[in-house]
């Protein structure tokens, strides 16, 4: 596992461009995102029934879909630093250059936090989509389902838009599809993460910060192992030699 570092991305307009796209694509998957749930709830009178987790789930993987297809000519459509953080650790990516998509990604998260804010009426904007361990929900319990369902999508992610041998063309699908079961299992106990952006722009705007480590560790432990599984268990395939992607 080689970490590489590429000064000349700093300087490089391609790199910028490819960080503007992940600024771009979290800033919408947390003003949709949480923009949904928020609504939803207006709507249930706060209640979070079967229809509204339904309306959230196809919220953001409708979203990360679209937003992957998107940008995944021009930066590779990570939209989430759990990702970024397994192509870093793998040697897809330079350190810088993943420096540099965590900021856009981190930006853009507060960015399209406080248009969410500006746009919604005060009366429905409450905790702004924060993530959150619901009522009974131990700090094991929320860490452990965030690092399951992060490791699902960072998966995916691999075995579709990574590896060579993979479905690049219905990554988008499938990694929007990862996204909204792994919403439907963990919306009523963590209001579901999945990625580290997501839940610092709400966060910050919001500024309700209790166990908002889970929603950090749990996506990294999760993304970073799926990461290391898929490179070394099944993107480097041993057929005599052993053969990167």
């Amino acid at each position: 596992m080689t970490i590489k570092i590429e000064f000349g991305n700093l300087t490089s307009r391609e790199a910028w461009r490819a960080t503007t796209a992940e600024f771009i694509g979290v800033l919408f998957l947390v003003f949709f995102g949480p923009g949904t749930a928020l609504a939803a709830l207006s709507v249930t009178g706060g209640t979070l029934d079967a229809g509204a987790i339904l309306a959230i789930a196809a919220a953001f993987g409708l979203t990360i879909a679209l937003m992957v297809a998107a940008t995944a000519n021009i930066s590779g459509g990570h939209i989430n630093p759990a990702v970024t953080l397994g192509a870093v650790i793998t040697g897809k990516m330079d350190l810088t250059r993943g420096g540099m998509y965590w900021f856009g990604q981190l930006l853009g998260a507060i960015v399209g936090a406080l248009l969410l804010a500006a746009a919604l009426p005060d009366a429905i904007q409450g905790n702004l989509g924060a993530n959150a361990l619901a009522p009974g929900v131990s700090v094991t319990s929320g860490l452990l389902l965030e690092i399951v369902i992060t490791f699902a999508l960072v998966f995916v992610v691999f075995a579709t838009a990574v590896d060579s041998k993979g479905l690049k063309q219905l990554a988008p699908l499938a990694i929007g599809m990862t996204i909204f079961v792994g919403h439907l299992v963990a919306i009523p106990f963590t209001g579901t993460s999945m990625n580290p952006a997501r839940s610092l722009g709400p966060a910050v705007v919001a500024n309700l910060w209790s166990n908002h480590w889970i929603f950090w560790l749990g996506p990294l432990i999760g993304g970073g192992l799926a990461a290391v599984v898929y490179e070394y268990v099944f993107m480097r395939r041993h057929d005599g030699n052993i053969s990167g992607a």
